[in-house]
């Protein structure tokens, strides 16, 4: 096996079983112990990729980033240029970002938690930067294909959708809150903003 396809090999079982640990119990408790009896790689394995469990759930919260990057990618590259289907996939992602038991908003929650170690701050940052980007680069994308205006201020507007994204992944956690404004609110005011009714219609 190759280097490269070793490395993706053990990237993936680590953060399945990272996973796994999460859903079943959370982020605070799960120790690289737990991870390597779960995944079942050496100690020597996994140490040679990562030095923490905090690398590990920063792989995860980049994941969820990249594959509704993907998915919205996938609809254009189909020939789905329309405004509907791609911004179906980043609807469906920030649904998700509603559910308190979704894995990405427990970890962000625990990360933000630790933004002191430079490791988990340089990482929180990057991950805040391409969250911005990929917004941005959607709304271009759209604008390219005619279906989002050109009077949409992209960069302005990518940050705004990031910052309203982060606070309902951040409400999620709190328990008990009762939600006015829910994800379908956001996604619906969203496409108001980037698709708005052409005039007579």
């Amino acid at each position: 096996m190759k280097q490269e396809e070793r490395r993706q090999q053990t990237t993936r079982r680590l953060m399945e079983a990272t996973r796994a640990l999460i859903e079943e119990k959370g982020c605070n408790s799960i120790t690289m112990q737990d991870i390597v009896g779960r995944s079942g790689l050496s100690k020597g394995a996994i140490f040679h990729y990562v030095k923490s469990k905090d690398e590990i759930f920063v792989w995860l919260l980049q994941e969820g980033l990249e594959e509704t990057n993907q998915r919205f990618m996938s609809e254009i590259e189909q020939g789905h240029r329309r405004f509907e289907e791609p911004m179906q996939q980043i609807a469906e992602s920030i649904i998700q970002y509603e559910n308190p038991l979704n894995v990405t908003n427990k970890v962000l929650l625990y990360l933000l938690g630790k933004e002191k170690d430079p490791v988990v701050g340089e990482a929180l940052k990057l991950y805040y930067d391409r969250s911005v980007y990929l917004s941005r680069l959607w709304i271009e994308t759209g604008q390219r294909y005619g279906v989002i205006p050109e009077s949409v201020e992209a960069d302005k507007t990518a940050e705004m959708f990031t910052l309203m994204t982060l606070g309902l992944r951040i409400r999620s956690s709190i328990p008990g809150t009762e939600a006015v404004f829910k994800a379908h609110d956001i996604t619906a005011w969203m496409t108001s903003m980037l698709n708005p009714p052409k005039e007579g219609k």
